[in-house]
């Protein structure tokens, strides 16, 4: 679920944008609209998590998430559907950070490394079925994609009813609680993974799932089920990549695979822009999705392994709500670039970033570490 919100309509942008008469730098508000909420609620949302349990948050977050994500489909007017999203992102807020925050709960050491592989590979298949899914009912009609997260609303009970979530750790005051996780959060090492993943999501969200469904219908005539199809090999190497992410983190430690996947993604997003041919540009995005499966969920682990089990659910929330405005700031970055350079100009700026993000993280390798401490 915490996937469907963006992977199922972006396959749809270049009709979206012909149908409803916009242009192509303002179809990226469709997804700023959805991220913007959690980089406002997700720390709060964090914070009732610790205190008053996962679940407590988790039911009625999927409830909005997916009852105001389905009325999208009945909108025509962009400045009506631009609300409904901003509506769906509250009630999305919370729902990866609650998700990694579960699985830090569970698991300690390199299982909890493997365990983060697998809920990425888990999500890199959604991520692979949601773009052909919804470039397949794009090709019917541009809002038949925007129709799928009312499967959060079963998902909502199935949670209620089966999920055997840790009680609510918290017996600190609210001003002692604070203060602990703030120490938490302001650690460099931690402070440089949080920028980490802001700039992945800004990555990915930006050139990447905004700008290079326009790239591939100029340079090569895709269609939204085509578009789909690319997207869907980038999750799947994401897959392969994070699936057998424990045994690659016991040898060379997570923060290695982290700077690993910074200069891959510098390198996908140079060529992107400039692939001769639809295969050129399939082992482009292969190497993309790779950097995506080996960065995120390391990412994820070493944040989780810094936070005492009382204090997790709000440091990563704190991350939560850092990816969000990654989310949000992403297309309008990427927008801005094309509005003023052209549509190669998103992708160079992003591998720009990248490459500028591969020196912190060596300085974290130095000063503490391949690995989880």
């Amino acid at each position: 679920m915490a996937m469907l919100g963006v992977a199922s309509v972006t396959p749809a942008f270049p009709r979206i944008a012909s149908a409803l008469d916009i242009r192509p730098e303002s179809v990226g508000l469709l997804v700023s609209a959805f991220t913007l909420p959690g980089a406002i609620f997700t720390p709060v949302l964090g914070v009732l998590a610790d205190r008053f349990g996962r679940k407590t948050v988790l039911v009625p977050s999927l409830l909005l998430f997916g009852l105001a994500g389905a009325s999208c489909a009945f909108a025509r007017d962009f400045s009506l559907l631009v609300g409904l999203r901003l509506l769906q992102g509250v009630g999305g807020a919370s729902l990866g950070a609650i998700n990694v925050t579960l699985i830090g709960d569970l698991y300690t050491g390199n299982r909890r490394t493997t365990a983060m592989g697998y809920n990425s590979a888990v999500l890199s298949v959604g991520t692979a079925v949601y773009p052909a899914v919804g470039g397949a009912l794009a090709t019917v009609a541009w809002y038949w994609p925007f129709a799928l997260p009312i499967a959060a609303v079963p998902v909502a009970f199935f949670v209620l009813v089966v999920l055997d979530s840790p009680a609510a750790p918290g017996a600190d005051n609210l001003r002692s609680y604070l203060r602990h996780a703030a120490d938490v959060v302001a650690r460099g090492d931690v402070l440089v993974m949080f920028l980490a993943g802001l700039l992945t999501f800004v990555l990915i969200y930006g050139a990447y799932l905004t700008f290079l469904p326009f790239v591939l219908e100029q340079a090569f005539g895709a269609t939204p089920l085509g578009i789909g199809a690319v997207f869907a090999v980038a999750s799947v190497s994401t897959a392969f990549a994070s699936f057998g992410l424990g045994r690659i983190a016991a040898a060379v430690g997570e923060r290695r695979l982290v700077t690993s996947g910074f200069v891959l993604y510098s390198t996908a997003m140079v060529a992107m822009p400039h692939a001769a041919t639809i295969w050129q540009q399939a082992l482009i995005v292969m190497v993309f999705g790779a950097a995506n499966g080996l960065s995120i969920p390391s990412i994820l682990t070493l944040l989780s392994a810094a936070a005492p089990d009382r204090y997790r659910a709000a440091v990563m929330s704190v991350n939560g709500m850092l990816l969000r405005l990654g989310q949000t700031l992403g297309p309008l970055l990427a927008g801005a670039a094309y509005a003023a350079f052209g549509l190669d100009a998103p992708f160079h700026f992003s591998a720009a970033l990248a490459a500028a993000m591969v020196l912190p993280l060596i300085w974290t390798v130095y000063r503490h570490g391949g690995g989880q401490r």
